[in-house]
């Protein structure tokens, strides 16, 4: 199916008897039984043990790259390769935090510790603390982290006052400036982890999150003024920040962008939760391998657990499985999944002058 249009669901839009609501409950464990059955959600050692040796040697190559190349501009093909090679280290502590890895909870902790913040820069528990909210109420208005206001308007239910002076501007315009502004997540990713494990709200483990923070930020830079006069290393880590910048963000994106958006106090069951508010991107290999296997969204956040590779395989299943309920499934290619989320950003950007007229909810308020 292609994507379908993004709106606010309320409670009349989503009001069901309490008996219907209860069998929406058993259809998720009928899905889950099924799947169960399938063996999908077995560890794959193999696979994941092989992904994260191919990565590390790559960025050993890197490194010894760096070293060959010195004072060359060269150097900013091994910035851009290193962009992307973080990126599927950073897909790989996602798998780890979601338990897809190995059986053990420990485990799965420690090697999103390392990945995240000594291969990563980034904090784990910053990042483990926002998507977990994320997965347990997507694009639910005031409580999705990635739905929250701020350089970019996302939503304007909850939006206090209309955006004036140069967010203005921007909002207007922030659909078209969304991918450009990708260019700076990295930066924003390093910050807010910096943030977090400098700061006083509790972090578990925050010693080490600060050790090895610090071995790889500052350990990056070093090396990078050690081996490139200044012009060079500064623009290096440009490069290498906004790759991974750009790559994250544009595998994140399409996955809810533009989806609807839900009221906090409607109340929906968790399979219909996460099929209605999240997309897939079909596109083949390349596309699986782009986006870290988060392509395959709607069948993620069903069974978050479940590694990756296996997600195409329990494609099928959850498809028919929603057909035969009555619930929509949305799916669509990666570059229309792009046009829509600049679309809606737009839309809600322009809508934000005036908050109580926003495109996005006027036809549910009309009708009332």
């Amino acid at each position: 199916m292609m994507a379908a249009s993004s709106a606010v669901l309320d409670d009349d839009t989503l009001a069901r008897p309490l008996s219907a609501r209860q069998r929406q409950v058993s259809d998720f464990s009928a899905l889950t039984r099924t799947v169960q059955e399938t063996g999908l959600m077995r560890r794959r050692y193999a696979y994941y043990w092989t992904r994260f040796s191919l990565i590390v040697t790559l960025l050993a190559a890197c490194g010894a790259g760096m070293v060959l190349l010195g004072g060359s501009w060269w150097q900013l093909g091994i910035a851009t390769v290193l962009g992307v090679l973080l990126t599927q280290m950073a897909f790989l502590g996602h798998d780890a935090a979601h338990r897809q890895i190995f059986r053990s909870g420990r485990w799965n902790d420690w090697a999103s510790l390392v990945i995240a913040n000594l291969f990563g820069g980034l904090s784990y528990g910053w990042w483990l603390h926002k998507h977990s909210k994320h997965h347990q109420k997507p694009n639910v208005l005031g409580t999705d982290p990635d739905m929250l206001n701020g350089t970019l308007v996302w939503e304007t239910e909850t939006l206090e006052s209309a955006t004036r002076g140069w967010r203005a501007w921007i909002a207007a315009r922030q659909g078209y400036l969304f991918f450009p502004l990708l260019l700076l997540e990295g930066l924003n990713l390093h910050v807010n982890g910096i943030k977090t494990i400098l700061g006083k709200a509790p972090v578990k483990r925050r010693a080490i999150e600060t050790v090895f923070v610090t071995i790889r930020l500052v350990g990056l830079v070093t090396a990078v003024f050690l081996l490139m006069p200044p012009g060079l290393g500064l623009a290096f880590l440009g490069v290498q920040l906004g790759v991974f910048g750009l790559l994250m963000g544009a595998s994140f994106a399409p996955n809810h962008k533009g989806m609807p958006v839900v009221h906090p106090n409607v109340k929906i069951d968790f399979l219909r939760r996460q099929v209605l508010m999240s997309r897939n991107i079909r596109g083949g290999r390349w596309v699986e391998v782009f986006m870290g296997g988060l392509n395959f969204q709607v069948e993620h956040h069903l069974f978050p657990s479940m590694p990756s590779p296996a997600l195409r395989q329990v494609r099928p299943i959850v498809m028919e499985f929603c057909e035969t309920k009555g619930i929509a499934y949305t799916e669509t290619t990666l570059l229309d999944s792009y046009r829509i989320v600049i679309v809606y950003l737009n839309r809600v950007g322009i809508a934000s002058r005036d908050p109580f007229q926003c495109p996005l909810t006027a036809q549910y308020r009309s009708a009332r």
